[in-house]
This record gives structure tokens, sequence and C-alpha cells, in this order.
């Protein structure tokens, strides 16, 4: 068995891969930082948002996996609080993309019963791109099959520091004691606070770092990082990342 995954680790064999796959023990929440696109492009010789753009189409390739294997959340880092640091020039090519993207994409996302949501401080976002989001957030508010987050200007430092400021006002206000302030109810006041934590994160591009994402929420999220940046994580990678996660054993501070 062991062999047989080295050799499909080595090769791109995404048949054999899907075959592998345990159906039944699939993640329920997969969270994915989508990076590399710019190095990619640099590679290749060709503009950053041409870079970006072929990004797009992998997440286009993540949803539609996720929503045929059954997995129920796809949370992706799409734009984070540092990044309104990089030139206007990327800034505005990508939240083109993003009102690109829903534009293309919502009809098929609801006929798909994709349920998409913003996480992150998205009220500073231009106002093209939120109205779209605000849109995709509507239309598809009652679907059922996959829930999509997209994380925009997020940070994980920013999402706690929000948390403790609603917290603090209800406890301001004389709703809550701060005796009753408990994990699970700071958690419940996250942006992510209806859903179950990932169980798996994927890192594409080679880096080993969180990069601000979802800190509290990974505590005990298994880590997937490849060196294949993001535009080229097409589904037979995204397969490799699932059956790593399988063959992993989750502890949770505890012993097997």
């Amino acid at each position: 068995m062991k062999s047989l995954i080295k050799k499909i680790f080595l090769k791109n064999h995404p048949r054999e891969i899907q075959e592998l796959l345990d159906k039944s023990r699939l993640p329920d929440h997969v969270a994915i930082i989508m990076d590399g696109n710019g190095r990619w492009a640099q590679e290749k010789r060709l503009p950053r948002a041409l870079g970006h753009r072929a990004g797009m189409e992998s997440l286009r390739s993540a949803v539609k996996l996720c929503a045929k294997l059954g997995i129920k959340i796809l949370t992706v880092y799409a734009f984070s609080t540092e990044n309104w640091k990089r030139p206007q020039e990327e800034i505005n090519i990508l939240m083109g993309l993003l009102y690109e993207y829903i534009q293309k994409e919502l009809d098929e996302l609801h006929s798909e019963q994709v349920q998409v949501r913003a996480i992150g401080r998205t009220e500073e976002l231009p106002t093209p791109a939120l109205r779209e989001i605000n849109r995709a957030q509507e239309l598809t508010a009652g679907n059922k099959k996959l829930i999509l987050n997209i994380a925009l200007n997020y940070g994980g430092r920013t999402e706690i520091v929000d948390a403790v400021r609603r917290i603090a006002s209800l406890a301001a206000e004389g709703k809550i004691n701060p005796e009753e302030i408990t994990e699970d109810l700071f958690q419940k006041h996250l942006y992510t606070g209806d859903l179950p934590n990932p169980d798996l994160l994927i890192r594409p591009a080679g880096e080993l770092r969180i990069s601000n994402y979802l800190l509290w929420q990974i505590a005990y999220t298994e880590f997937y990082s490849t060196s294949v940046y993001w535009p080229d994580f097409r589904e037979e990678e995204f397969m490799k990342a699932l059956l790593a996660y399988q063959h992993r054993q989750r502890r949770f501070g505890g012993l097997m």
C-alpha cells in the first residue's frame, strides 16, 4: 500500500488517487491558502495579473471537486488585511478578478447548491466588489450542498480582535458576565462561529507558515504543504492532499 501511494505522489495518476480515497473519511472542512500566483507568472515571464487569473481557475476546480466528493465546507484565503500593502495596480486587479469571478460563476454556484459567504472586514472592500459579494450571499443563502467561505480583507488577528470587541460590548451592556466567557462562547463570535473548525489546511507554493490565517480555528487542523503553485493546484493535486490527510492519525492532544 505504501509503495503504491509513493508511486502516485511521484507521478500524476488522478484516477488511481481517486480510487484510493476513502469517501467515508474525507474532511468536512478544508481551508486553503491560495499562494504562488505571482511566482507562477514570474517563472513563466508573464504579468502577475495572469497568475492571479490562472489561480481563479484553480479555485473553480477546487469548488467543483469539493461539491463532487461531498466535502461540506471550503474556506479560501483570497485577500488578507496585509495585501493592502501591495501596489495599487495589483490590488485593483485582484478586486476586479473577484468581481469577475462572482459575475461568471454565481449562476452555476447557485445551481450546484453552493452557499457563498465572505469572512473578514468586508465592509472596507471597494463598492463594486462588495456589492457582488452581498448579491452572492443573498442569492445562495439557502443552499446546502457546500459552503464556500471567501476570506476577504481577512486577518486572523483582526478576527480575534473583532470577536473580543463583540463580547466586550455584550459584557458592557450587562448581557453576559465575564465569568461566562468560555472557549465555546468565544468561538461563536468569530467570523466562522456557526461552522466546525477546518480538518485540513492546504498551503501550496512551498511555504511553511500560517500567514495570519484562521489562527484560532486551526489549533488541531492537519497541515499539508506542497511546492506546487496555486495556479497548478488542480483536481489531482487536491486529491493528493486528501489522500495524505487520510493517512494522518488525529489525536487532538490525546493518545490513540
